[in-house]
This record gives C-alpha cells, structure tokens and sequence, in this order.
C-alpha cells in the first residue's frame, strides 16, 4: 500500500499533482507536488508537519523541502520539492510513483 505523509502514521487524503522533470542524461531529477486543501493543514487534524513521507512496501523515500501556502491567513496549499541525484533515486521514485498511481486512479501526461 503506497501512502504519503506529512506526519508519521498518518496518511494524507488529498492527491497532489505531481510534475517531473529530468536532466536529459538521466542523471539528476525533480518532483515537485503541490497539495490543494490537504488534510494535514485543516484545524482538524492539528498535526506538525515534519516532512513529507513516500511509504510503500520497499519502505521510505522522504524530504524536507515542504512549503505551505496561505491565502488571507488561511491554509490553502502545501508544495513538495523531492530530488533525485541519480538513476537508482528516480528508479525507486518512480515505482513508489507507479504503485501510489494505480492505487489512487492517477494518469501520467507527457508535455
């Protein structure tokens, strides 16, 4: 089951939109995600985000580069910066990627 967190132990419910982008060798990449409206944010939940956490069956891929954004002091978004330093790091993303996708009805697009 491929999950994503803000907090450990609890799994966000709002699905991002993620975009890719990748050196043209294959050596280096980014995915950026941005959350519209997450649960992690509502008063509700009230949990410290300490990052954002990629949980599947191989285990963990996390970064700390999280951004929120606020509209009229409101919460409104969160944004993620994940890179990838090589082909095994985007490999590994891009299965967690895979399984998180046909887990929550996702289609990937190329531009």
């Amino acid at each position: 089951m491929a999950r994503i967190e803000f907090a450990r132990g609890v799994a966000e419910e709002v699905i991002p939109d993620v975009r890719l982008t990748r050196a043209p060798d294959g050596s280096d990449g980014t995915a950026t995600f941005y959350f519209d409206h997450p649960k992690a944010l509502s008063e509700d939940e009230g949990v410290e985000i300490t990052g954002m956490y990629m949980v599947d069956e191989e285990g963990e891929i996390s970064t700390r580069e999280v951004k929120g954004k606020f509209i009229d002091g409101k919460p409104a978004g969160i944004e993620v910066l994940y890179v990838m330093k090589d082909e095994m790091e985007w490999e590994r993303f891009m299965r967690f990627m895979n399984r998180y996708a046909e887990q929550n009805g996702l289609g990937f697009t190329k531009s």
